[in-house]
This record gives C-alpha cells, structure tokens and sequence, in this order.
C-alpha cells in the first residue's frame, strides 16, 4: 500500500475530516500535503530516561488534531507557524539530529504527519538511522492509524489529559477525548510493552505523561484508577507539574493560575499508594515559560 494515499481522505486522527490533503485540502488540524515543523533540537528537559546527558532529538511539528486553550506550544499548534519540508528532507533532520549524538529521535505532535513520517523513517533507517523513535503526542489516536505505526516506533510517550468529556470539551474542544485515548494507550502498550531501559536510557516501552491541571485534582484521580486497572504495575508514568497559563488561558478563571504544590504531592501520593511506582516526578518550580522551546524553523 502507498502510505501517503491515506491523505486523499484523511482519517488519521479521531476527528475523521476526510478531506484530500494531496488536493490541498486542510482539515480541522490545518496539516496539508507536506509536513510542516517549527523545530529539530537536542531537547535536555525531557524525562530523564529521554534526554539522558546529550538529549533527545526533538522534531516539533506544526499544527494540532486538539485546541488546548492553555497550550504552551500554541504559536505552532494553533497559530500554525513552521516550515514545509519534504519526507526527505525530514529523513535528513534525523540523521543529523543521530550524528549530533542524540539519544533518540523525538517526533512530537506527529499524528497528522504519520504517512510522510513512515517514509522518511524508511529512508532515514536505510542511510544508517538506528537509534530509538519515540512518538510523543496528545493521545488523541485512531487505532488504525497507530497500527501502521507497528515496528517503526519504539517508545509511546502518549499524554492522558481528561477523563471527562465536560473538560475535554471546554479546555480542548474534543468531547470524545477519553474514549479514543484510553484505547490507543492499550494499542500502544500492545505493541511496545513497558519500558526496557539500558544504561539510564529508554530503548523501548509506553510511558504515559499526565499533566495535573488547576482544581482537577479528581480528574486526574480518575485517570489514574484507569490507568491501575487496565495496564500492568510495571507500567511508567510522568506525573507533571509544570502546568502555566498560557493562550487563551486567561479566558477561564479557574485554570488561570498555577498547580499548588500541595494537590501535586497529593496526586504524586496517591499513584504510589495504588502500586503506580514506575516513573517521573516534577518539581513545582518547573512551571516556567523558560522550558518552552524557541519556534525559530532553527534545524529544519
């Protein structure tokens, strides 16, 4: 099957648009024909199994299948800034992130770009591309999609955002959330387990990144009670703190403002108390707009 065939009638993501991309047609996430990135850097503040001491190799792509109305990222998600580039330009990016001395090859937010991806994987491997690929995104997934995935990524790094669709929708417009990224967690366990770590560093497994928002401390309870019930102990998760009001954050009041310290070591205390041991913490002092990523199109 020619890959790139499925954006004649895009379905890759959950919203099913159908629109033909090769025609030039844009859907809800605004991705056309070619792949479209802001950013190919050794990222340091990944997990630490991630980024290691010489950093993962990070490629930001534009646009987004979400509207997330606190995105840290919005200026490429929302705002659709980036550069086009070619599947062999992109298979380029990877090696020369490889040769720089990354620890992997990052691809975040790639859900729209996965036909294009596939192909520059395919030609990255053949000039020498060995290192992991992790497939970092907002856990918004066809499983058909994620299917075709099978074999060329090593490590999930899915986000688990909301359990309930009344947060779904008003903070990110996607009233099925849940639904669709519970089952592409499974899938994506089914096809990489937990993680197998070597020398401090991931070289194949699911961790699963949750984000603790502003008096939503129930909700992410929720998402972890699944996350117990539904996958094995074994399992990792990042539980982060560095939640900042950004965007359109100012709209809403009650996520105008930071996570407390206080309902972050709550939530931290309650995974371990439920045999969810494996994985990360965050320091409160890691909500700060310094560990977003400058999207200058520099490595692209």
């Amino acid at each position: 099957m020619d890959i790139i065939k499925l954006l004649e009638k895009c379905e890759l993501c959950p919203r099913r648009c159908k629109v033909n991309r090769l025609k030039g047609e844009t859907g809800y996430c605004n991705a056309g024909k070619n792949i479209k990135a802001a950013k190919a850097m050794l990222h340091m503040w990944e997990e630490p199994c991630i980024s290691g001491q010489r950093g993962s190799g990070a490629v930001f792509f534009s646009n987004c299948s979400m509207a997330c109305v606190f995105c840290q990222n919005f200026g490429i998600s929302q705002k659709h800034s980036g550069k086009e580039m070619s599947v062999e330009d992109l298979a380029d990016v990877f090696i020369k992130l490889q040769e720089r001395g990354a620890n992997n090859i990052d691809l975040v937010s790639p859900t729209h770009y996965v036909p294009q991806i596939i192909e520059a994987l395919q030609l990255a491997k053949s000039n020498g591309l060995s290192v992991p690929v992790i497939y970092n995104s907002n856990g918004y997934e066809n499983i058909e999609t994620l299917k075709y995935l099978k074999g060329y990524i090593d490590v999930y790094l899915p986000d688990i955002k909301y359990f309930s669709s009344a947060y779904s929708t008003k903070y990110s417009k996607t009233p099925d959330y849940f639904k669709y990224a519970s089952e592409a967690v499974i899938e994506m366990f089914k096809q990489v387990g937990s993680p197998v770590l070597e020398g401090g560093l991931i070289k194949k497994g699911l961790i699963i990144r949750h984000l603790l928002l502003p008096g939503l401390l129930s909700e992410s309870k929720k998402i972890l009670d699944w996350i117990s019930q539904n996958l094995p102990k074994s399992i990792y998760i990042s539980l982060m703190s560095q939640y900042v009001p950004m965007y359109d954050a100012h709209k809403y009041p009650e996520i105008n403002k930071r996570v407390s310290q206080k309902s972050y070591e709550w939530l931290v205390d309650y995974s371990i108390s439920i045999g969810l041991e494996n994985g990360y913490t965050q320091d409160c002092n890691s909500a700060q707009t310094a560990y977003t990523p400058d999207f200058n199109n520099k490595g692209i």
